[in-house]
């Protein structure tokens, strides 16, 4: 097939070109037919540009589609003062299109891609089907190409910096690392299965007992885990792994890497974000105690206060016993909620209870020259609430001071124990941020929280997890209690938190093999199982072994933060759908009888729930 190959992209079209003959090879973006003129608007990777054809000098127009591919040949004008288009980059010149040729014609679309208004209303397992036709949105084609820069960008700020990029291998064997694997069975010998990798976890450090000493690669990873719009069955990942270094080393490379490269992404592509500035630094406590979560969202302040040993003593019972309890009283201000309706105040009381609070307390704090009749007057304050009269003036000035509230707040308290007040808090201050338009979406605040614990208490399994992964290094000073109290040793690893969601995790690695033995014994891995899986570790370590650390953050979210989406799949050029579903492929497929056979494998229908 012969056709007029291009001399210039669409959208690099400008009025210096005036005059110019030109080739362009496009697809059919949009078609108006105004009174026996034909106006083109013609799409390429580049841009948009708009075409005039004449219908007695380019034949077949009547029967050209929206998303056909073609070739068109003419001539750059210049247009009318009155008809240029100053929302258009191209929009003071259009293409006289001499000839056309229809190199591939379209079919009916099954959305229409043109219109970015009605794509908004188009069922995503509809879009996801028909992916290719969905790329071809300017939208779409933002995100990819925001993502090529960013990865682009990473490679060379790394191997600036003396990095190796190094692939490890997509086929391994199967690790516990806190989700089900995705398993291939090995045709050599039935029975036996290559795990995919959740993390380059073991070959990283691997590397760094070889004496690679800073390694990176832009990481594919698979995890068999209950679909989000924040997940994906596989995703990528910034990986990194250095030697000889400490915690402060990594996260300040880190912070380097991420404000380097996304601040020079918001610049190059004009993206409506404000330059990220430097790091907050919280340790998991205080990440609890100040914002009810390990990953809080710091576009806004409102920071939980407390008020426990103000209340210790409190007519009001619901206080007072929490406090004997051992609990504590926390709070939190809304900013002019004053006047919230009764609805209004239940829907933040549902989001307390669903951190696990009982309730929720609210007080509004009135003004002493314009209260309401339900208003209280104590000591120095006007405060409407059904625990008003409960409260004592020195109590409520406590409270309004912890606060620092305003008249016109509105102060939410939740009193049980501290886990409960931390995650019930924790989510009235994010409804509290989301309703007063506190959460910037121009913003991308990032913080890091350090000092994790090193395991959690299963009560499922009746066993301590790790709160990270098994080759976190525990912290030196806190050694000594991993037998006698596991609870209390802290961990050397770090998260990377922004806007609310989890970015990256890191840690300093366990770089001996009698603390690593001692980590596996405490979750309960036998001598005989850590032999099994993990002697290649255990091996390493004992040839020289370099202390490590790294950090590995994810590359889909990077630009999720960028391009504003809430739903992680739109910044993925081919996602999968909830369960792993892949409607445009159909995968998962079953396969034929002679392939399992030929893998020693065979399917047998699943078990009837009891009473079925």
């Amino acid at each position: 097939m012969h056709w007029p190959q291009r001399t210039h992209g669409c959208g690099e079209l400008r009025a210096d070109h005036a005059g110019t003959e030109v080739v362009l090879n496009a697809w059919v973006h949009r078609i108006r037919d105004l009174g026996g003129l034909f106006f083109v608007d013609l799409r390429d990777r580049t841009g948009i540009v708009q075409a005039l054809f004449d219908p007695a000098v380019v034949k077949g127009l009547e029967s050209l589609k929206n998303e056909s591919c073609v070739a068109v040949s003419g001539k750059v004008s210049m247009r009318e003062d009155n008809a240029q288009n100053k929302d258009m980059a191209t929009g003071q010149i259009e293409v006289l299109a001499a000839s056309l040729q229809v190199l591939g014609p379209s079919a009916p679309l099954p959305f229409p891609v043109s219109d970015e208004a009605q794509m908004k209303k188009v069922n995503e397992e509809l879009r996801v089907k028909h992916r290719y036709l969905d790329l071809r949105r300017p939208s779409m084609l933002r995100r990819l190409q925001i993502r090529a820069a960013a990865t682009s960008k990473i490679r060379r700020w790394l191997d600036d910096r003396g990095f190796l990029e190094i692939e490890t291998p997509i086929f391994t064997r199967s690790t516990p690392e806190g989700a089900r694997d995705y398993l291939v069975p090995y045709r050599l010998e039935p029975g036996k299965f290559y795990a995919l990798p959740q993390s380059p976890q073991q070959y990283k450090q691997l590397l760094m007992a070889a004496g690679v000493e800073r390694y990176y690669q832009i990481a594919k990873c698979f995890r068999d885990e209950s679909q989000r719009a924040d997940r994906q069955p596989e995703f990528t990942q910034l990986d990194l792994e250095m030697s000889f270094v400490t915690q402060e080393d990594i996260l300040q490379l880190m912070e380097g890497l991420v404000r380097g490269v996304v601040n020079e992404l918001i610049d190059e592509f004009g993206i409506e974000r404000e330059p990220i500035e430097p790091f907050a630094r919280l340790t998991y406590d205080d990440a609890l105690r100040l914002y009810g979560s390990d990953k809080p969202d710091l576009r806004f302040g409102l920071p939980i206060f407390d008020f426990t040993e103000a209340v210790a003593l409190s007519s009001f019972g619901v206080f007072q016993s929490a406090v004997e309890a051992g609990g504590v009283v926390r709070g939190v201000r809304y900013p002019g909620g004053g006047g919230l309706s009764r609805k209004e105040i239940g829907e933040l009381e549902e989001a307390a209870k669903s951190g696990g609070a009982r309730g929720l307390a609210t007080i509004a704090l009135e003004s002493e020259h314009q209260h309401s009749e339900n208003a209280v007057n104590l000591g120095r304050h006007w405060l409407r609430s059904s625990i008003a009269k409960f409260l004592t003036a020195e109590e409520a000035d406590a409270i309004v001071t912890a606060a620092e509230a305003e008249p016109g707040d509105l102060i939410c308290i939740a009193a049980a124990a501290e886990s409960v007040v931390s995650a019930s808090l924790g989510r009235v201050r994010l409804e509290v941020g989301r309703r007063a338009g506190l959460m910037d979406p121009r913003k991308l605040a990032c913080a890091y929280v350090v000092d994790f614990p090193l395991v959690e208490w299963s009560e499922e399994e009746q066993r301590w997890d790790p709160s990270h992964h098994p080759f976190t290094m525990p912290k030196v000073e806190d050694l000594e209690f991993l037998e006698s109290d596991p609870g209390r040793v802290r961990a050397d690893c770090y998260d990377l938190v922004c806007n609310g969601v989890e970015w990256a995790s890191g840690s300093i690695r366990i770089h001996r093999p009698d603390i690593q033995a001692r980590i596996f014994s405490l979750i309960g891995i036998d001598e005989e199982t850590q032999r099994e899986r993990f002697g290649h570790m255990l091996d390493a370590f004992r040839f020289g072994a370099p202390p490590h650390g790294g950090m590995a953050p994810g590359l889909d979210r990077m630009v999720m933060f960028l391009t504003g989406d809430e739903n992680i799949r739109e910044v993925i050029a081919f996602p999968k759908l909830g369960g792993g579903l892949d409607p445009m492929m159909g995968a998962p497929a079953a396969v034929d009888e002679a392939q399992l056979k030929e893998l020693g494998l065979a399917l047998r229908a699943p078990a009837e729930e009891p009473g079925s």
